[in-house]
């Protein structure tokens, strides 16, 4: 089987993730991915682990809407930072008989050398690059492009960053979200 793996905050997860995910899948003939937000990502703010629970409570209410998606709690339970080599080799664990496709935006492949153990990763895994808003398509000259595969998705202009701020403001997110994961955060008072 060949199964996508889409890892990251989810602070929270949005119809952007949904949408680009879904395009990988289908562009690439992926059987299902798998999202995984972090615990504490090597590369993003402290105090994520605050709300580990809650990102992936959310995140597993967000995949509900399509079944070749799911998620998996294993970098939240494991309460620590969150390195993909770590998940990437549980995961061949699991399922030594599929193949991977880690998928990331083009700003996380620019920097990909700087992760623990590039080289690693792309022996266990095909790197999927999608186009990212305000990050022109170009080549990171330091690992090359073997066993990269360069994904065209839709540019959504939704950032988990604007929903906090819309939702601090008192603005709706409507439809920025899934309906459940907007339920989930009005009635755990999220973000406010």
């Amino acid at each position: 089987m060949k199964i996508g793996i889409f890892g990251g905050t989810f602070n929270p997860p949005h119809m952007g993730h949904l949408i680009v995910a879904e395009r990988v899948r289908t562009g690439l003939g992926l059987e299902k991915i798998i999202f995984i937000p972090s615990y504490i990502s090597p590369h993003k703010q402290e105090g994520e682990s605050d709300l580990a629970e809650e990102r992936l409570a959310m995140t597993e209410l967000a995949v509900l809407s399509n079944e070749k998606f799911e998620c998996s709690d294993i970098e939240v339970t494991k309460k620590e930072t969150s390195y993909s080599l770590h998940t990437l080799e549980y995961l061949m664990g699991q399922y030594p008989e599929d193949s991977f496709y880690l998928i990331i935006g083009m700003d996380n492949y620019l920097t990909f050398h700087l992760w623990k153990e590039p080289k690693k990763i792309l022996e266990l895994t095909t790197l999927v690059v999608m186009n990212r808003p305000g990050y022109a398509k170009q080549i990171n000259k330091i690992i090359g492009t073997d066993n990269i595969v360069f994904v065209d998705v839709p540019s959504v202009d939704i950032s988990s960053s604007e929903i906090r701020q819309r939702i601090r403001e008192k603005r709706s997110i409507h439809t920025l979200v899934p309906d459940n994961v907007e339920e989930y955060i009005v009635s755990r008072g999220l973000y406010l």
